[in-house]
């Protein structure tokens, strides 16, 4: 039958745009209740359209100042986690020493263990070292979970490159540092920026990390949760949506610049 052909043919893409079509689903909800006016305190029903959430997205008191801090340890921790990650990567790679194999395994760690554990654990630490829980605990806690993943991403990049590149460099009378800037870093570059972005998304929604080593400091993710208890501003929506049009607009932008590139190599 013609349709049963066809439908074998596209099988792949249909499943595909379905897939995406449910990972979507919950960001469009978002953006179309982003514009909604709702009567109550609680922006769960479509009521009437309205742009008045976008015109005041700072309208709800706290919010933006909840926004600015996440945005702050969502930066510190991108940054801390990519450098350190980065370095842990490349020695994991390119050499070897005693419990190197430990070392790996004490990596992956964070990522396999419930976060509410990790949580609890470093609330304990804390603690115990007699530290404040603050804006510097929450940073803290934050590059710890966050460097497992850059070392994922930077570490399966660093494996793939061809050692060949930077020997040849050498041959040509570079220097280690010379080599580095300007062989080694451009390649790894995408691994690192994966591991940069994969960071700076989790800092910034973690709750349950955050929750337990915040003490008085309040993040976006705890405002959200605090909100939803009382009613839910339209603004929260508003928030959201800018957040996920700022990565849609920045991984186009890094499509069309590989494109480009890819092309002037051709």
């Amino acid at each position: 039958m013609p349709f049963v052909n066809w439908l074998k043919r596209h099988l792949v893409v249909i499943a595909g745009l379905f897939t995406l079509g449910y990972l979507l689903l919950p960001n469009i909800v978002v953006t179309v209740f982003s514009f909604n006016k709702p009567k109550g305190r609680f922006n769960y029903q479509w009521q009437q359209f309205s742009t008045d959430a976008w015109k005041d997205p700072c309208g709800v008191a706290d919010m933006c100042g909840s926004l600015s801090i996440s945005l702050q340890i969502a930066f510190w921790a991108t940054l801390g986690a990519t450098v350190l990650g980065t370095m842990i990567a490349f020695a994991l790679v390119r050499y070897r020493f005693r419990a190197r194999g430990a070392v790996n395994s004490l990596i992956f760690l964070p990522m396999a263990m419930p976060e509410v554990v990790m949580a609890a654990s470093l609330l304990t630490l804390f603690l115990n070292l007699g530290a404040q829980l603050g804006f510097w605990t929450v940073l803290i806690a934050h590059i710890m979970f966050c460097l497992s993943f850059v070392v994922t991403a930077v570490k399966a990049r660093v494996m793939s490159m061809d050692p060949r590149l930077e020997q040849a460099a050498q041959d040509l009378y570079a220097g280690p540092f010379q080599t580095f800037i300007r062989v080694t870093l451009p390649i790894a570059a995408p691994g690192i920026a994966a591991g940069a972005l994969l960071a700076f998304a989790l800092s910034f929604d973690d709750f349950i990390i955050t929750n337990f080593n915040a003490g008085s400091t309040v993040t976006f993710p705890m405002f959200v949760w605090g909100s939803a208890q009382r009613g839910t501003p339209v603004q929260i929506n508003v928030i959201g949506t800018a957040m996920f049009l700022i990565a849609v607009l920045f991984v186009l932008t890094s499509m069309v610049i590989s494109n480009r590139r890819n092309r002037q190599k051709a």
